[in-house]
C-alpha cells in the first residue's frame, strides 16, 4: 500500500500541529447552526495554513456533513511544487495525516483514469511536496470517518473543464455518494508575490479582495467553468484555476445549479484580527458550496 505522509505546508501550521493538537483544533474551525437545505455536489475551499484559512475551509465540510452522507471526496488541488502538463492522480493506497490513515478509493480512481486518460496520469510521487490537498484531508477524516478520497492535482489546463465533465459523468454512473472539492486560494497580492498593479497599502489590499477576488468569486458562483482558467491567466486571482474549473464542470454534470458563498476573507484581515499586525501582502480565501 502506498502511504503519503501528510505534511502541513505553511510554516505556521507545520510545526505546531501534532496529532493531538490537530484533533483538538479541528472542532474549533467548524461553524455551528449553518445547515444546508439541499444536497451539496461540490465545494471550493482555501488551502493556506489552518491559522489563516482553516475556519473558511471548515464551513464547506461542515455544510456537507450536515446535509448528507459521503462515501468519497474527489479533491482537485492546485499545483505549486511540480511542473506538469497533465493532471496527477494519486490512484492507490492510503494517505496518512496527523489524524490517522485514510484510504484512496481505488475503484473510483481507476474509473476516472479510464475516462480522462488523455489528460490525467496516475502519479503517486507527484503529490509528495504539494500542500493544496493535504490540508483538506483532516476535515474529511474528522467529519466523515468512513469516507475515502481521490486526490487529483490539476494545473491550469485548457482542458480542465472537459476533465471535470468527464469526472462528473463517472460519478453519475457510480452508486457511491461523491462530492467534488476544489482547493484554491485567491489573489496573491503584494511585493512578496510580485503582483501589485494597484501599488501597496490598505487601498491596494482592499482592491485585491473587493475587486480582483470578487471577479473570480462571481464567475465561480455563476459556475462558468469554461471561463475560469483564461480569467485567472489575465487577472491572477486564484492559484488553482484548473482545480476550480474541473470542479465546476463536474458539479454541473452532477446536477448542481446554484453556488452559495459561505465566507470570503484575506490573510491581511486575519493578521489584523488575530495578531494585530498590518500587512503589505495579502492572500484571498473563499468558501463556496454547490447544490
Amino acid at each position: 500500500m502506498e502511504i503519503l505522509s501528510c505534511r502541513f505546508a505553511k510554516p505556521q501550521s507545520r510545526d505546531s500541529f501534532t496529532r493531538a493538537r490537530q484533533k483538538r483544533a479541528l472542532p474549533k474551525m467548524l461553524p455551528a447552526g449553518e445547515i444546508a437545505e439541499q444536497t451539496i455536489k461540490a465545494g471550493i475551499v482555501p488551502h493556506a495554513g489552518w491559522v489563516f484559512s482553516g475556519d473558511v475551509a471548515g464551513k464547506v465540510f461542515y455544510q456537507i456533513q450536515q446535509s448528507q452522507q459521503v462515501d468519497t471526496f474527489v479533491i482537485f488541488g492546485a499545483v505549486h511544487a511540480v511542473r506538469t502538463g497533465h493532471g496527477l492522480l494519486y490512484h492507490q493506497g492510503q494517505w496518512e495525516t496527523p489524524v490517522g490513515l485514510i484510504d484512496i478509493d481505488e475503484a473510483l480512481a481507476a474509473d476516472i483514469l479510464a475516462a480522462t486518460g488523455k489528460w490525467i496520469v496516475a502519479d503517486v510521487d507527484g503529490h509528495d511536496r504539494e500542500h493544496s490537498i493535504e490540508v483538506e484531508v483532516p476535515f474529511v477524516q474528522h467529519l466523515f470517518p468512513n469516507a475515502k478520497i481521490v486526490p487529483i492535482m490539476l494545473p491550469p489546463m485548457g482542458q480542465a473543464a472537459e476533465i471535470g465533465k468527464a469526472v462528473g459523468q463517472v460519478i453519475n454512473q457510480s452508486d457511491k455518494q461523491v462530492v467534488c472539492i476544489a482547493s484554491t486560494d485567491l489573489t496573491h497580492y503584494g511585493p512578496s508575490y510580485g503582483y501589485s498593479p494597484m501599488g501597496t497599502g490598505p487601498e491596494a489590499i482592499a482592491w485585491a479582495k473587493q475587486s480582483n477576488d470578487q471577479y473570480f468569486i462571481d464567475l465561480a458562483l455563476r459556475m462558468e467553468a469554461d471561463q475560469i482558467v483564461e480569467t485567472v491567466s489575465l487577472y491572477h486571482n486564484a492559484c488553482g484555476p484548473g482545480a476550480v474549473a474541473a470542479t465546476l464542470a463536474a458539479a454541473t454534470e452532477m446536477g448542481a445549479t446554484t453556488g452559495t458563498l459561505l465566507a470570503h476573507t484575506t490573510s491581511a484581515e486575519i493578521m489584523a484580527e488575530k495578531f494585530h499586525r498590518d500587512s503589505t501582502d495579502s492572500v484571498g480565501y473563499a468558501s463556496i458550496v454547490y447544490s
